[in-house]
């Protein structure tokens, strides 16, 4: 591949009345409103009690009354609501002026006095209350939103945020679960116990309480889960790992507490825990030791599976891909019982997975999900649905009324290979090289024994890629010996050596080539003791770690000097098969050329083009360009 340089979950639904929601959300609306209404009163009150006019003092009131611009002033205790000569009206607060009505009456000013208006009984005890009652009112609501009141109060932390689907809501089964038929095995002792308990306590057993799935990302653990609660008819309670962990001490620990509370009063149910990992790493290695708050969410849950009180007809099912990091004391018996593996679908699996989603969508008849199966390895579930998803975008842009097999092979090249990008502008000297490039790794896979078949070449620019060679497994492969791994490392050399021979030049397009085959290399020599100058013995772990979003190989602690011999034994493995790879392209000079050209003309070609060339059953027209004998078996 040459790049250029560097620089399915389930939804869990709660089915809840409408008119309730509606009732609590007007309830809540009408105290905020009330609470709102009441201050605007009492501030109302007040500031109509104290707006005067700031800029008019007591001092500039009694010079218009010297002055004979006032007509008339109505005294209520301190304060003066003044008429003057131009039919204004204002009020000023009197500082206590003894003199103030003799001095009114000598400038002719008619006086009205007023008896000082005080507040009723019940005016004056709401004013100096109210503020205390205010703070009681919101007290009681926050209290009531603890207790229950509501999921979203602002206070209720030690809640469980556990979803419930119950038998009326919740109808996935295991035929809807496809390529796991063991791991549906494993789990289906389980729903029969949570049918009929008797006939198991009648020979002694108990009901598991635990169950790890374990898997990678796609898998379908999460379906599996709700199949097993569906096909029981039992309460399945659905949560995250991280919705126990918060900032707040204790918090995790309070909402599995209730979480398993619930859970016990619809006994028996099924407790689902998400992505288990993210509350039952092992303990001692955080920051904050012993009193961390995930420690204390993890030392809670291992209480509440097998603790002094126990739930009785409690399962609890968890899914993860890092079972590494999980807690020993979460995973003993008593706790997790048992371990259900749900690995990647083999072609057998992919086809079913393929034909559980095809049911959704239209098919024509040329459509044969074997085909899709046995092209797709390594797909998980998730991918796949993905793949019938991609399939039908593809037919509706061609207005298509129905999906047809060309979309499903778009759909694969898209998701294996990357989008298309035509619209990148390639001069034509790279494109040329890019040309050559692919060739390389195709002719070099071509003549090597033990290589996957190559399906397509493609010089169009896709994801992160100038150009890609795409291999494909003829059958699903779970080990690999070494020959093949050498075989892999020479493949991955072609591109640059077609580079150097036929365009006389080295480019960056080729490093992540080199980064892989020196990965390759490398644990040839370190990890699978395929080496016979070291022999059989490991010099780096098995588990990488990830650091700084990288992927580091823990080096294991050999002496400088068998560090030398290993990389002197990389060194020769890489030199060995770059050798290999450059001896076939030089004696296969016409094949390679023919491609290139073939890939200039036409930018994309398919498995039997590909053996056209390589037989060198083609020929050229008078341009130079290559031409298929049987074109209509070799168009693209």
């Amino acid at each position: 591949m040459l790049t250029p340089s560097k620089g399915s979950n389930v939804a869990n639904f709660v089915i809840v009345s409408r008119s309730s929601t509606l009732n609590s959300s007007f309830s809540k609306v009408t105290v905020w409103i009330g609470i709102a209404l009441v201050l605007f009163t009492v501030f109302k009150h007040f500031d109509g009690r104290s707006r005067f006019q700031e800029n008019y003092t007591y001092t500039h009131f009694m010079d218009d009354v010297r002055s004979g611009h006032i007509k008339k002033v109505e005294v209520q205790g301190d304060v003066l609501r003044v008429l003057s000569d131009n039919g204004r009206i204002y009020s000023v607060v009197s500082p206590g002026d003894l003199w103030m009505v003799s001095d009114l009456l000598k400038n002719n000013v008619q006086v009205i006095a007023k008896p000082r208006e005080e507040p009723s009984f019940l005016v004056s005890v709401f004013v100096s209350w109210f503020p205390m009652l205010l703070l009681i009112g919101i007290w009681v609501f926050f209290m009531r939103q603890m207790q229950g009141g509501g999921k979203g109060g602002a206070f209720s932390f030690g809640k469980s945020r556990a979803k419930m689907l119950d038998d009326s809501n919740n109808n996935t089964t295991f035929a809807d679960v496809a390529g796991c038929d063991e791991a549906k095995e494993e789990v289906q002792e389980l729903v029969d116990f949570l049918k009929e308990p008797t006939k198991f306590q009648v020979l002694g057993g108990r009901i598991p309480k635990g169950v790890l799935m374990v898997g990678s990302p796609g898998t379908g653990k999460t379906l599996l889960a709700r199949a097993i609660a569906g096909e029981a008819k039992v309460p399945f309670f659905s949560i995250s790992g991280s919705d126990f962990v918060e900032m707040f001490v204790g918090v995790g620990a309070s909402r599995v507490r209730d979480m398993f509370e619930n859970a016990k009063k619809h006994a028996p149910c099924i407790i689902f825990i998400d992505e288990i990992d993210a509350v039952g790493r092992q303990r001692g290695a955080g920051v904050g030791g012993g009193n961390d708050e995930r420690e204390q969410t993890l030392n809670q849950m291992l209480v509440e599976m097998d603790g002094f009180e126990t739930g009785q007809g409690v399962v609890v099912v968890a899914a993860t891909n890092r079972p590494d990091v999980l807690d020993p004391a979460l995973l003993r018996p008593g706790r997790f019982d048992r371990q259900v593996v749900v690995p990647l679908p083999d072609i057998r699996g992919r086809e079913q997975i393929l034909n559980v989603h095809m049911k959704q969508v239209p098919l024509s008849e040329d459509v044969d999900s074997s085909i899709i199966a046995r092209g797709t390895p390594g797909f998980s579930g998730a991918d796949l649905a993905n793949l019938v998803n991609e399939a039908a975008l593809f037919a509706a842009r061609r207005n298509a009324k129905k999906v047809e097999m060309l979309d499903f092979e778009k759909a694969k090249d898209k998701i294996i290979m990357g989008s298309e990008r035509r619209s990148i502008v390639m001069p034509e000297e790279e494109r040329r090289n890019t040309a050559y490039h692919e060739s390389g790794h195709a002719v070099v896979a071509k003549f090597l024994p033990k290589t996957d078949p190559v399906h397509k070449v493609t010089i169009i620019p896709r994801g992160l890629a100038l150009g890609v060679t795409m291999q494909l497994p003829e059958h699903d492969r779970y080990s690999m010996d070494k020959n093949r791994l050498l075989n892999m490392i020479s493949v991955l050399f072609g591109g640059r050596i077609a580079e150097e021979i036929f365009m006389n030049q080295m480019t960056t397009g080729a490093s992540n080539d080199f980064e892989r085959a020196t990965s390759i290399a490398r644990d040839i020599v370190t990890r699978y003791g395929m080496s016979k100058e070291l022999g059989p013995m490991i010099y780096a772990d098995n588990e990488n770690e990830v650091f700084l979003g990288r992927s580091v190989t823990k080096t294991v602690h050999v002496s400088e000097a068998t560090m030398q011999k290993v990389d002197n034994e990389i060194r020769k493995i890489i030199d060995e098969q770059y050798n290999i790879a450059r001896n076939i392209i030089e004696s296969n000079h016409d094949v390679v050329e023919n491609m290139a050209l073939a890939l200039l003309d036409i930018e994309t070609i398919n498995a039997d083009q590909i053996d056209a060339i390589v037989s060198r059953k083609i020929t050229k027209d008078d341009n130079g360009k290559i031409v298929f004998i049987d074109s209509s078996k070799y168009s693209s």
